[in-house]
């Protein structure tokens, strides 16, 4: 038997019935390996050992109200773990940071770290998608009144997103001749000293904005489209949008054959890419969700694939 950390939210804010960390960990136990759980608080460093006041826990079967026993809390070396995997949510903050950094040391120590720290933190998931300047919709990055009014003018209807949001929070929709233009700059910049993205706005999300998963580089088979409910821009579930669980289309499974290799290659195992019609709008390396939808709607196991592959 291995032993696997997760490091997570507070085990309590984790919701069964849609968690992806939860379903991981079931087949992390499925595959016989021991689950153990902290939050980024949970790490320090003693000189160059970085430890985990870690918890034990047994994965009860999907469908109960409990959906775990916790068992007494150890403090362990983060090495002494065969594998971690990080999950926590967003916002990637100075706290996620910090841990990531104390995970990247203690890789040094012979840590096995999924996804790879220094890779979650050169990889925003707002920012990283620059990267495949051919995959994406017209896209600018900048804090500046003028840059936003500029990109209006070019795109008639535009979305203005947060570089560290999550959940569809912080998103406008702006088209021309909008009179809240200034008022939405200045909150969505907060006054000029935030960085937001700004992209066409693409018609295609009323079909869907489609997460599609990328695990140790492949494509899994089935995505999830969050459909945007009347009268929403966003198809974010968080944001009251529908979910439809579709096989990948061709256009789909040639934008995760052109990611593939390069997540592969840095150190990111398991990648939630968002895409809306044939544009991939962002580029999810923390958290990456939807497996619950995906298993009980098809029966095929994201999950138990993410752990076939961490095990290889």
């Amino acid at each position: 038997m291995r032993d696997w950390l997760f490091v997570v939210d507070p085990l309590a804010h984790l919701k069964p019935a849609k968690d992806s960390s939860i379903a991981i960990m079931r087949a992390a136990q499925a595959a016989g390996h021991a689950v153990w759980a902290c939050e980024v608080g949970h790490l320090f460093a003693d000189g160059e050992t970085v430890l985990a006041h870690a918890t034990p826990l047994t994965l009860h079967p999907a469908g109960d109200a409990d959906w775990r026993a916790e068992g007494s809390v150890s403090v362990r070396p983060v090495s002494s773990f065969d594998a971690t995997l990080m999950r926590k949510d967003p916002p990637v903050d100075a706290g996620y940071h910090t841990a990531l950094q104390l995970l990247a040391l203690a890789e040094l120590d012979g840590a096995r770290v999924f996804n790879r720290p220094v890779a979650v933190a050169t990889h925003n998931e707002k920012l990283a998608i620059l990267r495949f300047p051919d995959l994406i919709p017209p896209t600018r990055v900048t804090r500046d009144a003028h840059d936003i009014a500029d990109f209006l003018d070019l795109h008639s209807d535009i979305i203005v997103k947060p570089l560290d949001g999550m959940g569809g929070a912080g998103i406008f929709r702006l088209r021309a001749g909008d009179h809240n233009l200034g008022v939405i700059t200045e909150t969505a910049t907060h006054h000029g000293h935030r960085h937001v993205m700004l992209q066409r706005y693409l018609p295609e999300i009323a079909e869907g904005d489609t997460r599609v998963l990328l695990i140790d580089g492949e494509p899994f088979p089935y995505g999830l489209a969050r459909v945007p409910k009347p009268g929403e821009t966003r198809g974010n579930l968080a944001a009251g949008g529908r979910g439809e669980v579709r096989p990948l289309t061709a256009t789909q499974r040639d934008i995760a054959a052109k990611v593939g290799t390069y997540c592969r290659e840095n150190g990111l195992i398991l990648v939630g890419l968002d895409v809306i019609g044939d544009r991939m709008t962002e580029f999810n390396v923390t958290s990456p969700t939807c497996m619950v939808e995906i298993f009980r709607e098809t029966g095929a196991d994201p999950a138990a694939q993410l752990v076939g592959a961490i095990d290889r």
